[in-house]
């Protein structure tokens, strides 16, 4: 088997544990954590031999990321007025994810992956709120959320025979999302009476931190590489979620399409080692209109444009890596319902996270 200079199926691979979003990703834009379910991919050293995954070999792959989201948009303006008055909603979501990827063939692999989310939501207007006349204390109060989000399988081929793939290769992947996580969590609220005392009502928590969207949905996946000078390649990969149903039947929530992808540069700092950096830009997001199906019910749709510095380091059945986007350009677009007002006037605001923290590890069996 032909010697490549990076071995961007393994590299990549980890890398995109952390492509498809968390429950807030970029806080109250709600893109659903789904990690990277894409198997069928090569696992030695990186710049060394091309390893690729055989028949039958199985691949453990597992993360962690964090963010914090406390500024709010409206279009790509900064509303620096809801820190300045303290009124912002604050999010923090601990997410983790657990897959599997089983080689059928060099070429054909399946995947599972299934998230676990820990949220936190702190708000004013939620519970007493914003204005001084309701909230004199200006008190803020949490909500929170724990539990499984939406499990995926996903079937995945490579576009050239692999042991022959020396200078580039694509993956196509498609798959399916379940309604495993809870679309319904509720949680309590706080809110003054007549005589302004204070007591609880449960309800439905907001949809940033919801753990699932409580319908069924397919993706579209693909990722690949391309060798470009000694010790670097090019690397690109993404999803498209399309989700058929309008709305959740509990919530009434807006079931929202997802997307994201990455494009970027990795380069083998010292290949006999395993050791090797990356740095490129990633785009995830929510859109106002669905491909498929209706778009009504609530949502807050826009994206978010990031640089993404990487490291990765393989040793052995090993793989670690360590991300950390970091926004360059957020917008809250206008939703379905906004884009109904007829003066044109209507937009929403969301809040977003300057950066977030990712760290993935694989193990191939």
């Amino acid at each position: 088997m032909k010697k490549i200079v990076f071995n961007l199926l393994a590299y990549s691979f980890l890398f995109n544990l952390g492509l498809f979003s968390s429950v807030q990703a970029q806080g109250c834009i709600a893109v659903r954590h789904m990690a990277c379910a894409t198997g069928g991919m090569s696992h030695g050293p990186i710049g060394t031999t091309n390893t690729a995954e055989q028949k039958g070999q199985v691949i453990f792959t597992t993360g962690y990321r964090f963010l914090h989201s406390y500024k709010h948009f409206v279009g790509t303006e900064e509303q620096p007025q809801r820190v300045a008055l303290g009124t912002n909603v604050i999010n923090d979501s601990h997410s983790f994810d657990f897959g599997l990827s089983y080689a059928l063939t060099d070429r054909w692999s399946l995947a599972i992956n299934l998230p676990y989310n820990n949220n936190s939501r702190s708000s004013l207007y939620e519970h007493y709120g914003n204005s001084l006349e309701s909230n004199p204390n200006q008190l803020r109060f949490k909500t929170h959320s724990s539990g499984i989000g939406d499990l995926r399988l996903t079937a995945t081929r490579w576009m050239i025979d692999p042991s022959k793939a020396v200078k580039g290769n694509l993956a196509i992947g498609l798959g399916i999302k379940a309604p495993t996580g809870n679309g319904a969590t509720t949680d309590d609220f706080h809110k003054l009476d007549k005589e302004k005392k204070d007591y609880l009502v449960n309800k439905y928590v907001d949809q940033s931190i919801q753990l699932g969207d409580g319908s069924w949905g397919f993706n579209v996946e693909l990722q690949g590489y391309q060798s470009i000078f000694k010790n670097a390649s090019l690397y690109y990969n993404g999803f498209y979620l399309f989700s058929p149903a309008n709305t959740n039947a509990k919530t009434t929530l807006s079931v929202s399409d997802q997307y994201a992808g990455r494009l970027g540069i990795n380069y083998s700092l010292i290949p006999h080692h395993g050791l090797a950096v990356s740095l490129g830009g990633r785009l995830e997001g929510l859109p106002a209109i669905d491909i498929i199906g209706k778009s009504e019910g609530f949502r807050r749709p826009g994206y978010i444009l990031s640089i993404e510095p990487g490291i990765a380091w393989m040793t052995g059945h090993h793989t670690f890596a360590f991300n950390l986007p970091v926004a360059l350009v957020r917008n809250r677009t206008k939703s379905f319902t906004d884009r109904q007002d007829p003066l044109g006037l209507k937009h929403g605001d969301a809040a977003f996270a300057d950066y977030f923290l990712s760290v993935t590890y694989a193990y191939r069996f």
